[in-house]
């Protein structure tokens, strides 16, 4: 969960902004208050006393769409004991089940879906207007206001945002929706096809987050290798990053969001050129069986991913591979799950993820035969999980010894400060860590691994007269 770091001005009615789910939501989150600041509301983090608190929900799977009830559920609560004045639900649960919303969670004063983003703070100024609310029933939620309209038929601009990471990073949402279809997938439902930024306003975002200090952009989309598809005259990826490379002067670009069935040879180029696109791939798979392949949808068999991630090593020496899996998928045998986990042994990728199938509804995979049982779903789970933390702690400890360029994010609970090298994505990711006062946050430092905790890698910094920081 995010929540604004921005200090509440008692002078100003208080909005409270709570932000869930992926870095494409985080995204639209930080459009959101930069468009309730500019509007004169304070922002705050802290939704007990605030006068409208927003909940940009998520409603991927069945567990962040438990995440956002269970967030709405307090506010509700808050609600009822006078301690909050509204409550507005945004984002992809408005989007996908709008007034259905009410249902649920009848203390809710507004449904606004993702086409109405960036009239958030319009409606929030008028839910203000009606003052504090009493509790009501759920029959009585015709009240509530309902903007859920048609999706946009192009991708929003999302230039002038407050932004929620560290000043030293910054998502860069090249592109809206997805034309995949993964059988599995509610995206094309919720944020509908493929949108693709046209590559001056990509451009000229990079160069906005640049000026406000961003060391690191990282490319996030559904399909980020699908970008420019949708454009009647194709303008690659591949081209984009050539571009973003000529004009916009960051140490570290990063790739994220990718699919195998559309990298093509002139990304693989682009990264093989080097800084800064930093060598690094987010390149979800979801299985290795070609049979499950084929049932999601996905396009790519296991000889095709073996041969792109061949491709990717031996262009890019050294290149972290993060990638994705679901387990429990409707008629995963045993045999099948098994040869996944030999396939994750065999190819040692560098970060893994894994998820429990969950059935969607309207999408094709949710009436497929052959339902996995929880249990056996989650001792899947478990085995792969097992399975990549051991892989993952092998890498770690085959690190000792090595010097690394590191950015620094900030600190651990217990004082540390936590940084990142090339190989290393924002909060899905393992991390370096530090002596607390090694360097400053936002720095980039060059360090060497002297230990591993699990997944962790225990670096010290190395003399600033050996380290030029990248350009």
């Amino acid at each position: 969960m995010k929540t604004p770091r921005q200090r509440r001005d008692s002078t100003l009615p208080t909005v409270a902004l709570i932000s869930l789910g992926c870095p494409k939501n985080l995204v639209d989150s930080e459009r959101m208050l930069a468009g309730l600041a500019l509007c004169g509301l304070a922002v705050t983090g802290d939704a007990d006393g605030a006068d409208v608190a927003v909940v940009n929900s998520c409603a991927f799977i069945d567990l962040a769409r438990a995440e956002s009830d269970q967030h709405l559920d307090r506010l509700e609560s808050l609600k009822a004991a006078g301690r909050l004045g509204r409550i507005v639900v945004a984002g992809c649960m408005a989007q996908r089940y709008g007034r259905r919303v009410l249902a649920r969670h009848p203390q809710v004063d507004a449904v606004v879906g993702l086409a109405d983003r960036d009239a958030l703070a319009e409606i929030c100024r008028g839910l203000l207007k009606r003052g504090r609310s009493e509790t009501r029933r759920a029959a009585d939620s015709a009240e509530a206001v309902v903007r859920v309209g048609p999706l946009a038929a192009h991708p929003p601009d999302d230039r002038e945002r407050l932004r929620l990471t560290p000043r030293h990073y910054a998502y860069l949402r090249i592109s809206e929706g997805c034309d995949n279809r993964c059988a599995y997938c509610a995206i094309p439902e919720i944020r509908g096809p493929l949108r693709s930024k046209p590559p001056e306003q990509v451009l000229a975002e990079a160069e906005e987050l640049a000026r406000d200090g961003a060391k690191e952009l990282i490319f996030i989309g559904q399909d980020t290798t699908a970008y420019g598809r949708d454009f009647a005259v194709q303008h690659s990826l591949g081209r984009l990053l050539g571009e973003l490379r000529e004009r916009v002067r960051v140490p570290w670009l990063r790739l994220m969001y990718t699919h195998p069935a559309s990298f093509s040879e002139d990304v693989i180029a682009e990264l093989a050129a080097g800084p800064p696109l930093v060598p690094y791939v987010d390149l979800p798979l979801q299985h290795s069986s070609d049979r499950i392949l084929a049932s999601m949808g996905r396009r790519a068999d296991r000889a095709a991913i073996e041969g792109l991630i061949g491709r990717l090593r031996a262009a890019v020496p050294g290149v972290a591979i993060r990638t994705s899996f679901i387990v429990g998928y409707p008629g995963e045998t045993e045999g099948e799950f098994g040869e996944l986990i030999a396939w994750v042994e065999k190819v040692r990728f560098d970060h893994v993820g894994v998820f429990v199938y969950s059935p969607e509804p309207g999408t094709r995979a949710a009436d497929l035969p052959g339902r996995i049982e929880p249990e056996v779903a989650r001792r899947r789970w478990d085995h792969l999980m097992a399975t990549a933390e051991r892989l993952a702690h092998e890498a770690a400890r085959q690190r000792i010894g090595q010097t690394l360029t590191v950015l620094v994010d900030g600190h651990d609970e217990s004082g540390r400060l936590v940084a990142r090298h090339a190989g290393q994505a924002p909060d899905v990711d393992s991390v370096v860590l530090l002596a607390p006062d090694a360097a400053a946050v936002g720095a980039m430092t060059r360090v060497r691994v002297t230990g591993a905790e699990g997944y962790d890698l225990i670096a010290k910094t190395v003399p600033s007269s050996k380290f030029q920081v990248p350009s």
